[in-house]
């Protein structure tokens, strides 16, 4: 321990000069790199394998992390809410998504990063789910549903994906089949203003009409 004191351990670190010229040349070669458009951002060129998994670790750590303080609403199992859900997923997420017996669409089969199938595999909590609807995702096709829907829509989404996985082809045929119709009108009717505050990061309050 007494040997480890006596060495000067900045002797053997390189000088703050070769640390700040490295940092130069390595930004003045990205900078160069940008400019000569030397990056194919095209959508089927896949990233490097190392790319594509410091981007994937990046997305689910910093979903996981603003999700975490979200409060579930009791009610995700509710019909009515799950109904809503069906309806809203069927017109604004299957055609990427896809659902059970849905074939890969044109837009989901030239999507990059590919959109995960949420009837084979969910690997997010309500939470992070709601989160990743609500805001989007940067540098993917899935839009922030947050800027037109309202938090009560969302968790009708988040509802519904959940019991996705558990669906049959002809169980999710009949599901849409009695799922509202008119976007429109099941918006303004699921946005109407409740008693309660309704916030992502507080408690829920819904009460939905009985079938």
């Amino acid at each position: 321990m007494t040997s480890l004191r006596k060495i000067d351990f900045r002797r053997h670190m390189p000088s703050t000069t070769f640390v700040a010229l490295a940092l130069l040349i390595l930004s003045g070669l990205g900078g160069i790199a940008i400019y000569l458009g030397l990056y194919n951002i095209a959508a089927d060129a896949p990233h490097y394998r190392f790319t594509y998994w410091l981007i994937e670790n990046l997305r689910d750590q910093s979903v996981a992390a603003r999700a975490r303080s979200i409060a579930v609403p009791k009610d995700l199992a509710d019909r009515n809410r799950i109904s809503a859900g069906a309806g809203l997923y069927t017109e604004m997420c299957s055609s990427c998504h896809l659902a059970p017996g849905v074939e890969k669409t044109e837009i989901s089969q030239g999507l990059y990063p590919q959109a995960p199938e949420l009837a084979r595999v969910s690997d997010h909590s309500p939470a992070q789910q709601f989160w990743i609807i609500k805001h989007g995702v940067k540098m993917t096709a899935m839009p922030a549903w947050g800027k037109t829907h309202d938090d009560k829509l969302i968790w009708d989404m988040v509802a519904f994906v959940q019991q996705l996985p558990k669906l049959s082809p002809s169980q999710y045929q009949a599901m849409i089949e009695s799922a509202p119709q008119d976007h429109d009108a099941m918006m303004q009717n699921r946005n109407e203003p409740q008693n309660a505050p309704h916030d992502e990061n507080g408690p829920h309050t819904h009460h939905d009409a009985e079938h």
